[in-house]
């Protein structure tokens, strides 16, 4: 991360003015970065002591806001252990790191947050992007950074790295299917919040990998959250875990944030083949084993966009998607592959990088979508999901 440490060095982008920045030149052809403009308004002042001191007081501070624990070993934790060690490699201040965020408590919890020194407010998730208009009007100093998953709606007033869950999902269940094919097992339990529609995006890309594999393969989805984003609930999620190894879970995967690590540990107690959810080093992990890391570590998509927040590149309003087997970051991977399973997946990664399944997971998109809507209509949604979609 030398890039980081000469971060200070970088000439600032444009002016403090407001103006909507230029973007009328195209990308350089190799210009690593691809972003989409939407009104982008350039977040540098050429008077500035350094890129990133946004707010010129001298000193570079990343304020973190996520929903989970910022040590839940998972998605949370991945951004803020990012920005810790981005802060500590450029010589930068104690990143300020809020958690646990509720989207009822986000506007309160995030105008107290921007209240503080920070330069770069780093929302860890969608959820709590809602009161963002009033709080980028109020704090246009702040570069407003969002790693917002399926995404949000585009604002000028906010950056946002995307990636598209159906392709990680279905490269999870790819990866989860070759490893119950040597095992002999034949099940995976995937234990999550509520059946919102991303997680019911995920799940069903997740089966269709599986019935790809061998359509003999089951997936049970469970509903753990005692509300919607509850993805925190360790006692209801371990109790979940019993319950499928009593049914005789194969395999499982705690889609989960503050509960997940309990999930984990049991899964190793009990030998079940487990996966990460998120974070991209899982497979390294001193304290617990993990069989697959599904990537979609918003630290790992912050350490590739920093340098381009710093030059302009990456202007408030712009959004970078990051994309499986374009892109090195997000994707699952098995943690010790036979060659033949690593083959595997690596035709599997050329082949949604080609295209080749956009049309079905648009399909899976448009209907998580349209359920989604039905269940907010009829004010219910189900506790389990047993899923009957084949895969191609």
């Amino acid at each position: 991360m030398a890039a980081i440490a000469a971060l200070s060095f970088i000439p600032a982008a444009c002016s403090d003015d407001g103006q909507v920045g230029d973007t009328s030149q195209p990308p350089s052809a190799t210009d690593p970065i691809a972003v989409t403009a939407t009104n982008g308004v350039s977040p540098t002042s050429a008077s500035a002591p350094a890129p990133l001191d946004f707010n010129r007081d001298g000193q570079v501070v990343f304020g973190i806001a996520t929903t989970g624990p910022a040590d839940d070993g998972a998605s949370a934790q991945a951004i803020v252990d990012a920005a810790q060690q981005l802060s500590a490699e450029g010589g930068f201040a104690e990143p300020v790191v809020v958690d646990n965020i509720r989207p009822t408590e986000a506007a309160a919890t995030l105008g107290n947050l921007a209240q503080q020194p920070v330069d770069i407010i780093i929302l860890g998730s969608p959820e709590i992007a809602e009161p963002l208009a009033d709080l980028i009007a109020a704090y246009p100093d702040i570069y407003w950074y969002c790693n917002c998953g399926s995404g949000i709606a585009a604002s000028p007033g906010i950056a946002q790295t995307t990636d598209n869950r159906a392709e990680i999902s279905y490269s999870a269940g790819y990866a989860t299917a070759l490893l119950l094919k040597a095992s002999g097992g034949r099940t995976v339990t995937i234990i999550g919040c509520c059946d919102l529609a991303f997680e019911r995006l995920g799940y069903t890309a997740f089966e269709a990998a599986l019935r790809e594999v061998d359509r003999s393969f089951r997936m049970v989805y469970v509903r753990t959250g005692d509300a919607d984003y509850d993805f925190d609930n360790t006692a209801n999620a371990t109790a979940a875990f019993r319950t499928a190894l009593d049914e005789g879970t194969d395999a499982v995967y705690p889609y989960l944030s503050g509960a997940h690590r309990a999930v984990v540990q049991a899964a190793n107690e009990s030998n079940t083949i487990v996966m990460s959810a998120g974070t991209s080093s899982a497979c390294d992990d001193e304290e617990f084993a993990y069989d697959i890391a599904v990537r979609f570590d918003g630290g790992d998509y912050l350490r590739a966009v920093i340098e381009s927040i710093a030059d302009g590149t990456l202007l408030e309003g712009t959004t970078r998607q990051f994309r499986v087997g374009i892109d090195p970051e997000p994707g699952a991977i098995i943690c010790d592959p036979t060659p033949e399973q690593q083959a595997a997946m690596d035709a599997i990664y050329n082949r949604i990088g080609a295209g080749e399944l956009d049309e079905f997971f648009a399909e899976l998109s448009t209907e998580a979508l349209a359920v989604e809507v039905r269940f907010s209509r009829e004010s219910a949604r189900p506790k389990t999901r047993r899923c009957c979609r084949l895969g191609r």
